[in-house]
């Protein structure tokens, strides 16, 4: 939405110890780095080192403070002559906002105190006003505007900072600034209702359907929550080994809510109007700006290749699958295939005594060491530093570089924690004004069972994977080392932004990675190299069924974002899109894209995650299958790709890694050769 123009909010005192522990003994390189005790905000005490955050009422002063700087920024800006200044100060600007947003972004959800999180909320309300008027500053914009239109002094730029201008000046013309006085009000209003709709409609995503008790079979009743006369169903059961329990959820779970059904409609319609308002033939066309795949025809192009390669190997699969079910109930299989996204619950007990978190953490910095010459040092937070005592801070250290930025790790499951694994933005890196390098800040959130005293955490499979993945996103914080923290790390264009992180999938299920670090706790045991082949090759298992309903929901998102007024309502779309990329038939009285709730985040850009995945296939393939230890490709990943963060348009940083422009066929390719079964691991288990 608008208000996010200059705060780039993405869907966060030091003696050192010798040996840092996570819970249950198991060790992190032992820190001699004893020039990096220096405070990375310059206070000892207070949320991340920043000194006013000692107590809730700090967001007050930390964001009046912001507010004050904003003013000055705002009025040097406008008193001064067009020129590559001008980015600067928008940038710091920018920078100012941020690092009081940014950090109540992720204090408002996570912090365990009520009062540290309200602080929080209260402190993102008033930077999300002072974006607002910002946004709608006719002088500030002028500032910008000035500067773009001397062709000679943009010719005069590099091409980060004329890329950040122009990022500025995008994120500004969707609040319609440019327009005359009485479509620029429209346009404001427009990007507060979309605020509040998305609000609305988020909410009802999640919110339970409850249906009378003598209408469901007695013996189901357990599987639910029943108050009174009623049970209520909170989401799709997917798990559940019954068929019927199954088959309940999703008829009742997805039976239309007409409030629901409004918003979402209002939503999509609001959104084109807000699009054809400031220029853009579909709110598509405006979403997929600056992406690797830039307009809504190639991602169209994208996802019918590669529905119609999934389909032909699917077929078969499902069929043969379905029939072995149960023949008689089709939908008790499409029950089946709503699984959360990592799915290995059978091979659980087997593996996770050699996935201690120490031993994955282990796995990781031997990885980093070897492909870029990185290393995770432990160190011990200043009192005050950490919102809960089981957070880890880890400096990240680069062999001739030295401190390139801190990750504090907050691992562990608790009450009110949101159940999410993601990966925060605290305080982006950028050049400043003396020449130092502000280093940037984040945060890692996972949900790990604690240890117990019998044993350390143990991760599943799937847990240890997502450790990976996000250690993909917090290397590509690391790593950027842009000019301006407008265009830091993660905040690049949607569908290049998973690529960091899904290649990292890839070294997760490699046996030469693994083999590096998973021991059994107990006895030292390696894990074996058929475990991890099979591991592999189960999830090759659901995968294209998996990829096919990732591809039915990204085509059905490109059609709600596409030509408005649609031709038909919401559920006849998800219907005939359902039947047509999906195969399998549209259960009536059900509206599953009332649960969507990746439409407001990521409304036009769902296809995002399929199209990082294959880039970051081909990566694999390319660089890294060969040898995944091999410095020299670490090195070009980082010069190429991660040093760069949103700077450089992202098919310029696929091109520089892979020495060619890959093709929508490339990319297809890339996904399918992936799905297809490793004879290697059929010769193992035959032996």
């Amino acid at each position: 939405s608008g208000i996010k123009m200059l705060c780039a909010w993405r869907l966060g005192g030091l003696e050192l110890r010798a040996a840092a522990l996570w819970p249950g003994g198991d060790l992190l390189p032992k820190n001699h780095i004893f020039s990096y005790t220096l405070d990375i905000f310059s206070g000892l005490q207070g949320l991340f080192g920043v000194p006013e955050l000692s107590a809730p009422e700090g967001f007050r002063i930390a964001q009046e403070n912001a507010l004050r700087k904003a003013d000055l920024l705002v009025e040097r800006v406008c008193s001064l002559p067009p020129g590559p200044q001008t980015v600067l100060i928008f940038d710091e600007l920018s920078d100012s906002l941020c690092r009081v947003a940014d950090l109540a972004d992720f204090v408002k959800i996570a912090h365990p105190e009520r009062a540290f999180r309200e602080a929080a909320e209260e402190a993102c309300r008033s930077i999300g006003t002072m974006v607002e008027k910002l946004n709608t500053n006719v002088e500030l914009y002028q500032s910008l505007q000035k500067l773009l239109a001397d062709k000679k002094l943009v010719d005069s730029l590099d091409p980060e900072t004329r890329r950040v201008a122009e990022l500025f000046m995008f994120d500004f013309e969707i609040s319609g600034i440019h327009l005359d006085e009485e479509k620029r009000k429209r346009a404001v209003d427009l990007n507060v209702k979309i605020l509040d709709l998305s609000n609305t409609f988020l909410m009802g995503t999640n919110f339970p359907n409850k249906i009378e008790k003598h209408l469901l079979p007695e013996h189901i009743h357990r599987n639910f929550v029943v108050t009174g006369s009623h049970v209520i169903i909170d989401g799709l059961h997917a798990e559940a080994p019954d068929d019927l329990v199954r088959e309940a959820a999703y008829k009742i779970f997805l039976y239309p809510n007409a409030g629901q059904l409004k918003c979402l409609e209002e939503l999509l319609s609001n959104r084109d109007l807000l699009a054809k308002l400031v220029g853009y033939s579909t709110y598509s066309h405006r979403a997929l700006q600056g992406t690797i795949a830039k307009n809504p025809e190639t991602v169209m192009q994208f996802l019918e290749k590669l529905s119609d390669k999934l389909s032909e190997r699917l077929f078969e699969v499902m069929k043969g699958m379905a029939m072995k079910l149960n023949p008689q109930n089709t939908l008790q299989f499409y029950c089946f295939y709503w699984p959360p996204r990592h799915s290995s619950k059978s091979h659980t007990p087997l593996y996770c005594p050699f996935f201690s978190l120490g031993a994955c953490m282990e796995g990781l910095n031997i990885l980093f060491t070897k492909l870029l010459g990185i290393t995770l040092y432990a160190e011990q937070p200043a009192k005050g530093e950490v919102w809960c005592e089981d957070v880890r801070k880890l400096a990240v250290v680069h062999e001739s570089e030295g401190l390139l930025g801190y990750i504090y790790c907050d691992f562990f499951q608790r009450a009110d924690k949101p159940h999410q694994d993601c990966h925060f933005t605290i305080r982006g890196g950028r050049l400043k004004e003396d020449g130092e390098y502000q280093l940037p800040v984040v945060v890692l959130m996972l949900n790990l069972p604690h240890s117990s005293r019998n044993s350390p955490t143990l991760l599943t499979p799937g847990m240890m994977e997502n450790l990976f993945h996000e250690m993909g996103h917090a290397m590509h914080s690391m790593l950027g080392r842009t000019r301006y923290q407008h265009v830091t790390g993660t905040r690049c264009p949607t569908d290049f932004a998973e690529v960091p992180s899904i290649l990292m999938e890839y070294f997760a299920n490699d046996y030469r990675v693994v083999t590096q670090f998973a021991r059994h706790y107990q006895t030292g045991q390696s894990l074996p190299k058929n475990m991890v082949s099979r591991l592999c090759e189960s999830k090759k298992v659901c995968a294209a069924a998996d990829m096919q309903l990732q591809v039915f929901y990204a085509t059905l998102d490109q059609i709600y974002h596409g030509k408005h007024p649609l031709r038909t309502s919401t559920t006849d779309i998800l219907r005939e899109t359902q039947e047509k990329f999906y195969g399998l038939p549209y259960v009536p009285n059900t509206a599953w894209q009332l649960r969507f709730s990746h439409l407001v985040g990521y409304g036009a850009k769902y296809y995002s995650y399929l199209m990082s995945r294959a880039v970051a296939s081909m990566v694999w393939k390319e660089c890294f299958q060969q040898d995944p230890f091999n410095r020299a490709a670490g090195e070009r990943y980082r010069r190429e790709m991660l040093a760069h963060g949103g700077g450089r348009e992202p098919m310029l940083m696929v091109q520089g890694m892979l020495q060619k422009c890959p093709s929508v066929d490339d990319f297809v390719s890339a996904l399918v050769s992936d799905l297809d079964p490793d004879f290697e691991t059929f010769l193992m288990d035959s032996e």
